[in-house]
């Protein structure tokens, strides 16, 4: 199939949603893939690959926020993909997104355009994530590296080996010195093999589930939403406090940014708070945890039903909590771990749809 520019609005909803929070700003990257479809320039998105095409895994990683602030000049990809198949000698056939919450579910789709690249119908997060080495290739033992960064400024780095800790560190380093973001590219993976190491059917997923709650049209009421996006409600009203504070780092280093977010809930009475990292982790009704990762955990506005990312959410605003249920690719018990509380520092089992 080909997104066509009638597409774009529902596949941003449905990302948006599939961050959980998190995956950074979808408007720039739905701006780029318009502007490429309205002249014609369609990406294809392919849920039946020859077994033998080589898949490379691409996306946006760093901090989103700068992104939108230090626009790619449309040769990130193309750089980081060629050097890839330098180092490995294989040529890439077709793209698959790293993560399909955000505006990673959005621009490699660019990417495949301006590659001539089919995209497969699959990525590696079914969600939104906040490290390299939660990825699904990571967590069925493929490994990251070897893996390229091209910044916006013109920089390239290849991590040709190492753990995939340490594959993170690396990247996490060089995103610090240099422009704040820069695409990323994997080696790439044969398509028959995608099944077993990455999430199927999510592009495609991503824009029913956009396309589902745009039909249910502007601040739809909460029951009627979870029911769009095939989730359930977890409270309803208005956010009575955000607090912020630094994340537990490892080795010496600095963790991701902490915070919670606490409502009440109009129909009950009772308190929610929502525990967040980059992404919403975990909901506790009257202090019990009622809902967690790896399920999607979206906060949208009540007026509008746009999805609140944990950067903008605040005090005041009235919204609607739901939680979808994970991608079946994370519930498998071999890799629960990977995105379970604990996996965060957050002392909870996962409590799950």
């Amino acid at each position: 199939m080909r997104i066509t520019a009638a597409d774009v609005p529902a596949l941003e909803r449905g990302v948006a949603l599939l961050g959980s929070g998190g995956g950074g700003d979808t408007m720039t990257a739905a701006a780029l893939l318009r502007q490429l479809v309205t002249h014609g320039r369609e990406p294809d998105i392919s849920g039946a690959l020859d077994p033998s095409t080589l898949v490379m895994p691409v996306g946006i990683v760093g901090a989103t926020a700068a992104f939108t602030e230090k626009l790619p000049s449309g040769a990130e990809f193309t750089t980081a993909v060629s050097a890839i198949e330098r180092w490995t000698g294989a040529r890439a056939g077709a793209l698959v997104s790293i993560e399909i919450g955000g505006l990673n579910g959005l621009m490699p789709l660019v990417a495949a355009v301006e590659l001539g690249l089919p995209c497969a119908d699959a990525d590696l997060s079914g969600r939104g994530l906040p490290r390299l080495d939660q990825l699904s290739i990571a967590a069925t033992g493929r490994g990251l590296a070897p893996a390229a960064l091209a910044e916006p400024g013109g920089q390239v780095l290849v991590l040709a080996a190492g753990s995939d800790e340490s594959v993170e560190r690396g990247a996490r380093a060089f995103l610090a010195s240099s422009g704040g973001w820069a695409a990323m590219a994997f080696a790439p993976v044969p398509a028959g093999e995608l099944p077993q190491c990455a999430v199927m059917g999510s592009v495609t997923g991503a824009l029913e589930l956009g396309r589902r709650v745009l039909a249910a049209g502007e601040g739809p009421e909460p029951d009627r939403l979870a029911e769009a996006c095939g989730g359930r409600v977890l409270a309803m009203g208005r956010v009575l406090e955000v607090s912020r504070h630094p994340g537990p780092g490892a080795h010496g280093r600095a963790g991701f940014g902490r915070g919670s977010a606490t409502l009440t809930d109009h129909r009950t009475g009772a308190l929610l708070r929502l525990e967040m990292e980059n992404e919403y982790l975990l909901a506790l009704r009257d202090g019990h945890p009622v809902a967690s990762t790896p399920d999607v955990l979206a906060v949208v506005d009540h007026r509008t039903g746009v999805p609140v990312p944990c950067d903008g959410i605040r005090a005041g605003i009235e919204v609607d909590v739901l939680q979808l249920a994970a991608a079946p690719f994370w519930t498998d018990p071999r890799r629960l771990p990977v995105l379970r509380p604990r996996a965060y520092g957050i002392d909870s089992d996962p409590v799950l749809a």
